[in-house]
């Protein structure tokens, strides 16, 4: 197999999935991986569609996750969704410990405000964001116990340029809650922030 007909099959196994069709995108994707072992795009491609074929809720956003990630750097979305699907089952699940801690003791051991008394701060002082996040950000924590508050809390973050702080929060929660249809919508908020800041930096240079 060519070059060129690795990237047409590859094309045709992406085509194949976004139109749901499992099978067809499996057979493609391990044709490229038979003939381009090293092909970390085929072998995350075959997996991802085993996924789909066997009901597998999250395989469809995963594979979005992957496309969005590709569009910015194909090596490093390679590598990274790699590792998501070699450490899916041993993923901790660290919102849904988030969210059933005891209130109490993460206050104590986190030393901690409740992100209710966060947005009464920000009521309170002219709805200013970034000023009071960037004061209280380096002595205490903001503790999230509902996902609906985690969503704004990570949009708030996105709209007031903690983009790096955003990343690491949705890499993670998307790692574990891949078929959120709000996480998704997030990250995708995020990309498009992201690459036109990417373009406004190099224009100023």
């Amino acid at each position: 197999m060519s070059i060129i007909s690795k990237y047409k099959i590859l094309a045709q196994a992406k085509e194949s999935f976004n139109k749901e069709d499992y099978k067809n995108a499996l057979e493609k994707f391990a044709e490229v991986l038979q003939n381009f072992p090293n092909s970390k795009e085929a072998y995350n491609g075959v997996i991802l569609s085993e996924m789909a074929l066997s009901g597998e809720s999250g395989a469809e956003a995963l594979f979005d996750y992957y496309e969005v990630l590709r569009e910015e750097d194909q090596e490093s979305a390679d590598a990274i969704m790699s590792e998501i699907l070699q450490n899916m089952d041993s993923s901790l699940e660290f919102l849904s410990e988030l969210f059933a801690d005891p209130l109490k003791e993460r206050i104590e051991l986190e030393d901690g405000i409740l992100y209710s008394d966060f947005v009464a701060l920000l009521d309170e002082n002219g709805d200013n964001f970034k000023e009071i996040f960037e004061n209280i950000m380096f002595s205490t924590k903001v503790i999230i116990t509902q996902k609906e508050d985690f969503i704004s809390f990570l949009d708030q973050l996105i709209e007031h340029d903690f983009s790096e702080m955003a990343l690491n929060y949705l890499e993670s929660a998307l790692h574990v809650y891949p078929a959120d249809k709000q996480l998704r919508k997030l990250f995708k908020k995020l990309v498009k922030r992201l690459h036109i800041e990417n373009r406004t930096s190099k224009q100023t240079v």
